[in-house]
């Protein structure tokens, strides 16, 4: 590894601020656009080629107002994404009981989703390498950002026949409203509502006690747009390839989910255009796609366009998260947030990514099979497991990553530069291995 062509901490911060600085990113945004062009501009600088826009349709989403009156009092509120406009409607506040589902029939269903709390043991348990020298992880847990439905957070509500959803926060930290989930870009027929866990509990006395009506109004624009993956190239000392890659679109400003996942792709490009080709593994992809926030469907995108290509990837290697961790009361602890470096179960790929952690001392870090948590990795980059690319994806997941307290403070700066040196030495592990020979590796 060449040091003195690695980005520093200074500059990697530096682009993760200034896409911070444009605003909210989601699909179709004037900040997202303003991203798009700014990444192209900025590979095309660092000595990237083939630099091109491939385009990917998606729904944009756009609240314009959204208010909730319960008994004559305002309570402050956050509209799901994509769920339905209405104008305003009263209607019964009927807390939701899973026992006893039909009460909500026809009225407002006030729904309690808690946060999931993952002991760390239980990812050491799965995990193929662990690595935590200071002992953080011994009898500790992870407060994750969704609740046990993770996107599906209407549907019982829906199957029930509620005519409107209410969510309410509970036991939150920083008792926020400003939550941007479901993010799978899906229309839903009935319009919801984020609250906090503080008017929740005062509206769960309120219906108790019967008769409690809801006033609800939902004004939102959904419309269809062209966004775009942005796709750079540097050539290698042969024509397989590693594809580098995160996604440029966040929930809102979002430093963490995922400018800081765009700056670390940059640092990939910078440190590898400032070396000769024949010193560069393979043919090196740079993928910066669209709709994370939307299901992933740039990834998916990108994966239909290139299908041809996929046989000859070596390794897609995904950036996500530079994210430090917060307490209980949502106060910085001074450390990373868990890593979770998702990788495919072959040998020679989880003794790179081992070697990589231990060399830059990533504490907090767990080496996982992409399987843990479903059919695939949590990341854009997993929908390439699904296609037999051999991958490492790198992911934290705090629990504020869908919040609007996602600023630039909760970037773990310490990290930047470490991640990027690992995810340098995972790239040069993969030298002189052909994408077959990656692949017949498995145990």
């Amino acid at each position: 590894m060449r040091d003195a062509l690695t980005p520093s901490e200074a500059q990697i911060h530096g682009w993760i601020a200034e896409v911070f600085a444009q605003g909210i990113r989601r699909p179709g945004y004037a900040a997202d656009r303003w991203a798009e062009g700014w990444i192209a501009e900025r590979l095309r600088a660092l000595g990237a080629e083939a630099v091109r826009m491939e385009p990917v349709e998606l729904s944009h989403w756009e609240p314009r107002h959204a208010s909730l009156s319960v008994a004559g009092e305002e309570i402050a509120c956050f509209p799901l994404p994509h769920a339905a406009a209405t104008p305003p409607i009263e209607l019964p506040l009927v807390p939701f009981d899973p026992a006893e589902p039909a009460r909500v029939r026809g009225a407002a269903a006030l729904v309690d989703v808690p946060m999931l709390r993952l002991p760390h043991a239980f990812l050491a348990a799965q995990a193929s390498f662990t690595y935590d020298p200071s002992g953080s992880f011994a009898g500790a847990a992870q407060l994750l950002p969704f609740g046990s439905a993770f996107q599906a957070v209407m549907e019982p509500a829906l199957a029930a026949g509620a005519a409107a959803f209410v969510g309410v926060l509970r036991d939150y930290p920083g008792d926020s409203k400003d939550y941007y989930v479901p993010y799978d870009g899906l229309a839903r027929p009935i319009p919801g509502l984020w609250i906090r866990g503080s008017d929740g509990a005062r509206l769960h006395a309120l219906a108790a006690r019967g008769g409690a009506r809801a006033r609800i109004e939902v004004d939102a624009e959904r419309s269809t747009v062209v966004d775009h993956n942005v796709v750079a190239e540097l050539p290698g000392a042969d024509d397989e390839t590693v594809v580098i890659g995160s996604h440029h679109d966040g929930p809102w400003a979002s430093a963490v989910e995922d400018a800081s996942g765009i700056a670390l792709v940059l640092a990939q490009a910078a440190y590898w255009a400032r070396l000769p080709r024949a010193e560069r593994p393979h043919r090196l992809i740079f993928l910066l796609n669209a709709g994370h926030m939307h299901g992933g469907a740039g990834a998916r995108a990108f994966l239909t366009a290139h299908r041809g290509e996929l046989a000859r990837i070596v390794l897609e290697l995904h950036l996500e998260h530079a994210a430090a961790e917060l307490d209980a009361a949502a106060l910085p602890t001074g450390r990373p947030e868990a890593r979770w470096w998702f990788t495919s179960c072959l040998p020679r790929l989880e003794a790179a990514v081992r070697a990589a952690i231990e060399g830059e001392r990533l504490e907090r870090s767990f080496v996982l099979p992409p399987t843990v948590f479903g059919p695939h990795p949590t990341t854009d980059g997993g929908f390439f497991h699904l296609e037999g690319v051999p991958l490492v994806n790198l992911l934290a997941a705090p629990f504020y990553l869908f919040d609007a307290m996602d600023t630039l403070d909760k970037i773990h700066r310490p990290s930047l530069v470490p991640i990027t040196r690992a995810a340098i030495r995972i790239v040069e592990s993969t030298a002189s291995v052909s994408a077959r020979q990656m692949r017949s590796s498995a145990p």
